[in-house]
Order: structure tokens, then C-alpha cells, then sequence
């Protein structure tokens, strides 16, 4: 078997899809853990108007809730045979390891929003922004976060069966969290949004959408709450 980390850390797509992407108009939300992602993607999915990027994964489909995952609904599962091909032919537009698995979205699964007319839509991590920004400046970037530090810790301690639980987890989320704003913070192309009601942040994601990235003096104030919720963050940390 080929050396997967090799490929990926040399990896580039190909022309084709580097094209096809700067062709279609791309979101992509990003956010601490308990900023409300995947709730805020799926109330975007609803109006119709985007396609979601279906990640494909290098792993069997899993039973969530009882309920067996479907390919090509949560994910696109490959063989790891299938991901060397798609590495070798650069049919990804972002991949990336985890846990020695495989992950990424393909050219294809692009192909598919732009073939619909409608606007990619994703959620990734920091790194996967950078990734993209570098074959796309149009990609339009969103971080989430929740209001305040407070609030964020109450959201993600209801993600825990017990509170022991939580607190032995709770160093590491926090420094993640940490890492990841202030990596965004350092970019310019962020716009932040402030998860403290549902409708209203939504509402946001959409404003910037339409706004064709353009950037406002409300970019400039959620930036500085951003920065408020990291100092907190660190403060947290002695």
C-alpha cells in the first residue's frame, strides 16, 4: 500500500478541479466545538439554495442512534485503494489524515454543486479554510462562535454523560478551541458570527453569503468579540 501521509502532504489537485472550484461559489463554516455547525448548516441546507459538500471517508458506514449511516448521505465511503487513486489523479479538492483514515471532498462532489447551480456549502477546520483559500480566494470563510465563554462551556458540557466526564475532557477542548481562534484571528478573510440565538445566526451566515464577501463595520465588531472570547479562553488556562 502506498505511503497515505506521503501523498496527502504532497498532494495538489488537479487543474480541473482547481478550475471547477474558483467556478463555484463556495461557503464553508468553521467553529469551536459547540458553536453550533452542524445545526447551522443544516437550517442553510433548508432554504433550498445550497448543495452540501459530502465528505468522502476511508471506513466502513457506523450505526449512529441505531440507525446505519449511508453512503453518500453522511458520507462517501472509499477503500483505501479508491483514496490512492483519487490522490494520485488529484480528484480532491481538500483532503486530509485522521486516525489513519482518509478524508476529503472531491472534485466530483463539487462538480455536483456547480452542475445544480447552487452554492457548495461545508463545514472544516482551520486548516481546511487555508487549504481551500489557496486554490480559491472566493471561497467564502465563517467562524462560529457561541456568546460567550460561559456559554460555550454550559454547551458543551451537555455533550457528556457525567460531569467527571466533562471536566477530565475539558483542558483539551479548551485548548483546541484556543489553537483554532486564534489561527482564524490571524487570517483577514473570517467573517465571525455569533451563535447566541439559532434564527439570528443563521439569518447571518446568509447576509454573508449574499454580500459576496464583502466586509462591514459589523465584521470589525463581531472580530473584536472573537478576540474577547480567546483572551477569556486564555485567561482560563493559568
Amino acid at each position: 500500500m502506498e505511503d497515505i501521509d506521503k501523498l496527502i502532504a504532497e498532494y495538489r489537485p488537479n487543474d480541473e478541479g482547481v478550475a471547477l472550484l474558483r467556478a463555484t461559489k463556495t461557503v464553508l463554516l468553521v467553529g469551536i466545538t459547540g458553536a453550533g455547525k452542524n445545526t447551522i448548516r443544516s437550517e442553510m441546507m433548508k432554504t433550498g439554495e445550497f448543495h452540501d459538500l459530502v465528505t468522502s471517508v476511508t471506513r466502513e458506514p457506523r450505526y449512529n442512534n441505531g440507525v446505519l449511516e449511508r453512503d453518500g448521505v453522511e458520507y462517501h465511503f472509499l477503500t483505501q485503494e479508491q483514496a490512492v487513486e483519487n490522490l494520485k489523479a488529484g480528484e480532491y479538492v481538500e483532503v486530509s489524515p485522521v486516525h489513519g483514515r482518509v478524508y476529503g471532498v472531491t472534485v466530483e462532489e463539487v462538480r455536483r454543486a456547480y452542475d445544480a447551480g447552487k452554492i457548495a456549502l461545508s463545514d472544516v477546520d482551520v486548516l481546511g479554510i487555508e487549504k481551500y483559500k489557496k486554490l480559491s480566494d472566493d471561497v467564502i470563510a465563517i467562524f462560529l462562535l457561541p456568546p460567550s465563554y460561559e456559554e460555550w462551556q454550559r454547551r458543551v458540557q451537555q455533550r457528556y454523560e457525567s460531569h467527571e466526564a466533562f471536566l477530565e475532557d475539558w483542558p483539551n477542548r479548551r485548548e483546541s478551541a484556543a489553537r483554532e481562534l486564534r489561527r482564524a484571528l490571524e487570517a483577514p478573510y473570517y467573517h465571525f458570527v455569533i451563535n447566541d440565538t439559532l434564527p439570528e445566526a443563521v439569518s447571518a451566515c446568509l447576509q454573508i453569503t449574499h454580500s459576496d464577501d464583502k466586509f462591514h463595520r459589523k465584521d470589525d465588531e463581531k472580530r473584536l468579540l472573537a478576540r474577547d472570547l480567546l483572551d477569556d479562553l486564555l485567561a482560563h488556562e493559568q
